[in-house]
């Protein structure tokens, strides 16, 4: 079994992932298949909940700055929901909350 778990729902014109497990180099490409795929779409916003995420290694960062680039070719920002504290921290350390939406 996975460690890391995405399910991906498309309400109206929203994908929507949801993460549950660490992501780390182990686990970081069950996330960029699906949240690449949803970013590369033509349209539509791409919503990433981390709200079961306990952990996120560079390697998760680098997925979601594959996925930021991706969603700026065509003028949309990744948004990323019910991000815990600690995630959150090292998203603004690193300086990705300049370019990706981050709620809390």
């Amino acid at each position: 079994m996975r460690e890391l778990e995405v399910t991906l729902e498309c309400v109206e014109s929203t994908f929507v992932l949801r993460a549950v497990g660490p992501v780390d180099s182990n686990t970081a490409s069950y996330l960029q298949e699906p949240l690449l795929h949803a970013a590369e779409s033509p349209s539509g916003t791409v919503q990433l909940d981390l709200a079961e995420v306990p952990y996120m290694s560079s390697a998760g960062l680098r997925v979601l700055l594959l996925a930021a680039k991706a969603l700026q070719k065509r003028g949309e920002r990744l948004r990323l929901i019910n991000v815990p504290p600690r995630i959150y921290s090292v998203l603004n350390i690193a300086g990705f909350t300049s370019f990706i939406d981050v709620n809390l």
